[in-house]
């Protein structure tokens, strides 16, 4: 690969490219999934970062969007590696063009309300009588059955059913938004990835594709399985702010700094805690009484006037690289620049858009250096070349409007 090239589209924070552990280009086939071609129903959420991530990793993803036109900003990272048709799927000849994709492809995954696809005549049935070997991985909120599989919703809503809401926050204000990673990327995306990768290693026995149904309110409970450990033990309280992990802890949680700054505390183990207590300059009477409940109160308002002496650096000044277990709060310009970060090459920017790299890193198999996204049917004449299709076709399917 030209390194002028990758110089000119990539660049790399703190490490070079050669070093990261990531294999230059879009393409060089790399990777530990090359070879494995998926078919993304364009969408939002967590099916398009389920995208990203096999295209990271080597797969070939083609999206099907609706449209031609610029990747929207929101977009734009979630589409990186990825090429895209856009074509109408009103249109007989567009849903035709998409089925004979879904004949050659291995994987499709899609993110629409339940009924959607087979509407579209792409449901499950047909697409494993095109492709038997197809593992068809659906990404809902609510399933693909029960009583509101086919109402709206969105992250918040699926922590709230689920128990771990409830459990976030301040005992004395409502549960906070926890931005949308945990149902949406938690229970969503990764829950997705592991069903169809599962399958797709199953197949490898059977010869056999499957459906993935790939809920947010299935995921989430199973991230709470500690949790329910806990309460099956009375180890943990119902209620909010009140239990080791919740912010209860005066040992694990935030605390604003002399600067209006903030650092985050979770010394958890007591070994880190006397780490914690010496370097801060605490007496040894917090060591025998670490997990005493009743002194969490105190403790905490006490933990609160101690950070306020110093700003969030000069705190770091003494905690950085001890096993204090103590890191600062950052923004996000700040999380790109922090020196671990920046050694480990954790954010590159692509074509002006700092995004995070490919994870987790392989070895012998390292994923592709991310590169810009392409737009929105910006690959449509090359995809349906490569399916059969004549410079005369394409045309036609133009001019008719079943490409988009």
């Amino acid at each position: 690969f030209k390194r002028r090239i990758m110089k000119k589209e990539v660049k790399s924070v703190g490490k070079d490219i050669s070093s990261m552990g990531f294999a230059a280009g879009d393409r060089i086939m790399s990777g530990a999934l090359s070879g494995v071609k998926v078919i993304e129903m364009a969408g939002i959420g967590p099916c398009p970062l389920a995208g990203q991530l096999l295209a990271d990793h080597g797969a070939e993803v083609i999206v099907v969007d609706r449209e031609s036109g610029p990747a929207d900003a929101v977009d734009v990272v979630n589409r990186r590696g990825k090429r895209s048709i856009a074509v109408n799927l009103k249109s007989s000849e567009g849903i035709a063009a998409v089925k004979r994709l879904i004949a050659g492809a291995d994987i499709l995954i899609e993110g629409f309300r339940p009924g959607v696809m087979e509407r579209l005549g792409l449901g499950p049935e047909v697409c494993l009588e095109l492709n038997p070997r197809l593992v068809f991985g659906r990404m809902t909120g609510w399933g693909q059955t029960g009583p509101l599989a086919q109402t709206s919703g969105h992250d918040l809503n699926y922590l709230a059913v689920t128990g771990a809401l409830k459990a976030m926050g301040p005992a004395d204000r409502p549960p906070p938004p926890p931005l949308n990673l945990v149902a949406d990327y938690g229970g969503g995306t990764m829950f997705l990835l592991f069903g169809v990768l599962m399958a797709l290693y199953e197949r490898t026995n059977s010869g056999k594709g499957q459906v993935v149904d790939a809920a947010m309110v299935d995921g989430v409970p199973v991230m709470l399985s500690v949790f329910h450990g806990m309460l099956a033990a009375n180890e943990k309280s119902p209620n909010r702010e009140s239990n080791l992990l919740d912010g209860a802890a005066p040992f694990y949680r935030c605390y604003e700094t002399k600067d209006g700054k903030y650092l985050s505390l979770a010394p958890l183990e007591p070994q880190f805690f006397a780490e914690f207590v010496r370097l801060a300059g605490l007496s040894e009477e917090h060591l025998a009484t670490q997990y005493d409940r009743e002194l969490w109160p105190a403790r905490r308002a006490e933990y609160a006037g101690l950070f306020l002496r110093k700003t969030r650096d000069e705190w770091m000044e003494i905690f950085d690289g001890t096993d204090a277990c103590v890191a600062p709060v950052l923004n996000w310009d700040d999380a790109v620049t922090h020196h671990h970060n920046a050694e480990r090459g954790t954010f590159v920017e692509v074509d002006g858009v700092m995004q995070a790299a490919p994870a987790p890193r392989l070895g012998r198999t390292p994923a592709r250096h991310p590169v810009a996204s392409h737009d929105r049917g910006a690959d449509t004449r090359d995809v349906l070349s490569s399916l059969g299709y004549s410079d005369e076709e394409i045309a036609a399917m133009t001019e008719t409007g079943a490409l988009k």
